[in-house]
């Protein structure tokens, strides 16, 4: 399972296209792909420590908890991480 966080806050014009990009990636995936991802939001307005960390760079997006992106999200970029997760993924589950 692949965790994308979208971290931003109310009224961010540039969270609602990360938003976007996310939404339209996850649509372009095979099923078996888009099924393994799962998509968190998380605000700044909620979380005083998410604002120290992340104020200046929202939109942020996490891929697994390790930054992939901030403030321009790239489809093309996004869906060749997912695919990669995936097939990491994949790989562990043979290897047990």
């Amino acid at each position: 399972m692949t965790t994308v966080t979208l971290i931003g806050r109310d009224g961010c014009h540039l969270c609602d296209v990360a938003r976007g990009v996310i939404d339209h990636v996850l649509a372009d995936l095979p099923d078996d792909q888009a099924d393994a991802v799962t998509v968190e939001e998380l605000s700044i307005q909620d979380d005083p420590a998410l604002s120290e960390l992340w104020w200046e760079k929202i939109p942020v997006v996490l891929i697994d908890g390790d930054l992939h992106a901030h403030w321009r999200l790239d489809a093309a970029r996004l869906s060749a991480a997912l695919r990669d997760a995936d097939a990491a993924s994949r790989a562990q589950e043979v290897s047990r």
